[in-house]
C-alpha cells in the first residue's frame, strides 16, 4: 500500500510520526551500518533504503512494538545483502574507508577486526555487544535460534580476541562468555560515537533528510507499481499469443505399429486400387 502523500503546507500525523522516528534514529543507524560495511556511502544508502521501505509499509511499521528495530533490521539486511558482493564498490570494505584521522589506532584496529568477521557473525556481535540487545532479541532479529545466536556471538568474540589479544582481561587465557561485556561493549559503543563525521550526511538537516526519505519511498512505490502492471500486461499478452497460436483441436499421433491404424500414405494407396486388386 502506498502511504499517503504530503505537501509542504500540511503534514499528516503519519508523516510527522515517521519524521520523528527518522530524526531520532537515522544518524545512529548510519554509524551502525558503517561498522557493518566500512563504507560510508553504502552505510548512508542502507539507512536511506531502510527508511524508504518503512514509509512504504508505514501502516504496519507504525503499530510495530519496536518501529526503530523494524527499520534497523531493514538497514542491516540491505547493508549485508549477498548481491552486493557482485559489485566492487558495494562489497564490505577490507579496511574502513574515510575513517577520521583523530580515531585512535586501537579503535581503527577494532573496526578492522569487526569487518573481517563473516557477515552473520558481524551482525550478531554488533546487535548484542554494540547495540545492547539481549540474546533472545538478537536471535529474533537475525532469524536464528538462541543457541545459534550464542554460537555466532562466541565465535565472533574469539576471532576479535585473536586479532586483538589486548582486549582479553588479564588473567583470562581463554575467551569467556562474559568478557566482552567488560571490554568490548564500551569499546564498540565508543567507536560508534566517534564516527559521526564519517556519516555526516545523516547528521545535518535531519528534518529535510526525513522528508527526502518519504519522497524516495513514495517514488519507489510508484516504480514498483508500474513494474508490476507492466509484468502483468506482458503476461496477459503472452497468454493471448499462446492461445491464438495453439491448435483449436487435439490431433492424436498416428501409431504405425503392426495391427494398428494405417498411416495416411497407406490409406491413399489402397484407395487407388480396384476392388479386384485389393
Amino acid at each position: 500500500m502506498t502511504p499517503p502523500s504530503t505537501t509542504p503546507r500540511e503534514q499528516t500525523p503519519a508523516a510527522s510520526a515517521f519524521d520523528d522516528l527518522h530524526i531520532r534514529h537515522a544518524a545512529a543507524l548510519a554509524r551502525q551500518a558503517y561498522l557493518l560495511t566500512g563504507r560510508p556511502a553504502l552505510a548512508r544508502r542502507a539507512v536511506e533504503r531502510g527508511f524508504q521501505l518503512a514509509w512504504q509499509r508505514w501502516p504496519a511499521v507504525a503499530v510495530d512494538p519496536d518501529p526503530a528495530g523494524w527499520v534497523r533490521a531493514a538497514v542491516y539486511e540491505y547493508a549485508l545483502t549477498p548481491w552486493h558482493r557482485l559489485v566492487p564498490w558495494l562489497r564490505t570494505a577490507g579496511k574502513p574507508q574515510r575513517l577520521p584521522g583523530a580515531v585512535p589506532a586501537a579503535d581503527r584496529a577494532l573496526l578492522e577486526a569487526v569487518l573481517d568477521l563473516p557477515a552473520v557473525h558481524r551482525r550478531t556481535l554488533l546487535l548484542h555487544d554494540g547495540v545492547g540487545l539481549g540474546l533472545d532479541e538478537t536471535a529474533a532479529e537475525t532469524e536464528a535460534s538462541a543457541a545459534a545466536a550464542a554460537g555466532r556471538l562466541t565465535q565472533a568474540r574469539r576471532r576479535v580476541a585473536a586479532r586483538l589479544p589486548e582486549l582479553v582481561p588479564a588473567g583470562r587465557p581463554t575467551v569467556e562468555q562474559d568478557w566482552p561485556g567488560e571490554v568490548l561493549r564500551p569499546r564498540l559503543a565508543g567507536l560508534m560515537a566517534k564516527e559521526a563525521g564519517v556519516v555526516a550526511d545523516q547528521e545535518a538537516a535531519p528534518a529535510a533528510a526525513a522528508r527526502r526519505a518519504r519522497a524516495g519511498g513514495e517514488c519507489s512505490a510508484r516504480r514498483t507499481t508500474r513494474a508490476a502492471l507492466a509484468l502483468t500486461g506482458l503476461f496477459a499478452l503472452l497468454t493471448l499469443f499462446v492461445g491464438i497460436a495453439a491448435p483449436d483441436h487435439y490431433a492424436p499421433p498416428h501409431d504405425r505399429r503392426p495391427g494398428t491404424t494405417k498411416s495416411p500414405a497407406v490409406t491413399a494407396r489402397e484407395a487407388r486400387l480396384t476392388p479386384e486388386a485389393r
